[in-house]
């Protein structure tokens, strides 16, 4: 949803930039929505999901990385898709596959691809909000979330989008 926000204009204004663009899949279960009800993260048990990275796609996410380029992942779905496939090669690169993941991005998760995302506010105690605050740092999220509070920005969906960059050395 968080590429809901992407216009045909806003792409095209991307690639003149020099931007590609590459597609992943991954098939979202309920599970991703539901809150987290443990104290303990890691007494959390995530939800399968079913996951497809086209040969063409890692071919670019891997000679990106290779170059020094940046990710940036459009949702919580193509990062958690670039990162599952990623997490299971020693060599951390994206591989061509298609697969199930119940890989669950917390605090702490050390990210092998993705640099940045643009995403949408999440709701509190979900899998999604842990997954930014390992992207960014806690406190930078919490600061976050309480501007778009105070500011009445649109929280799920169909919310109000952000950037997000990788807080270096967390």
């Amino acid at each position: 949803t968080a590429g809901l926000h992407f216009t045909d204009e806003l792409l095209q204004q991307i690639r003149d930039k020099g931007c590609e663009e590459v597609f992943v899949t991954l098939h979202v279960g309920a599970g991703t929505f539901q809150p987290v009800r443990v104290e303990n993260l890691s007494g959390h048990v995530m939800h399968s999901e079913w996951y497809s990275i086209s040969p063409e796609a890692a071919e670019k996410i891997n000679k990106a990385k290779a170059e020094g380029r940046r990710v940036v992942c459009v949702g919580t779905t193509s990062l958690r898709t670039v990162e599952a496939s990623a997490s299971q090669n020693p060599e951390g690169k994206v591989r061509a596959e298609s697969a199930d993941t119940r890989l669950f991005i917390k605090p702490g998760y050390e990210f092998k691809v993705c640099d940045a995302m643009v995403t949408n506010f999440h709701l509190p105690k979900s899998t999604l909000v842990m997954l930014v605050s390992a992207l960014c740092g806690r406190d930078e999220i919490l600061a976050a979330y309480k501007h778009a509070v105070d500011e009445k920005y649109r929280f799920f969906s169909y919310g109000d989008a952000c950037f997000l960059e990788q807080k270096v050395n967390q």
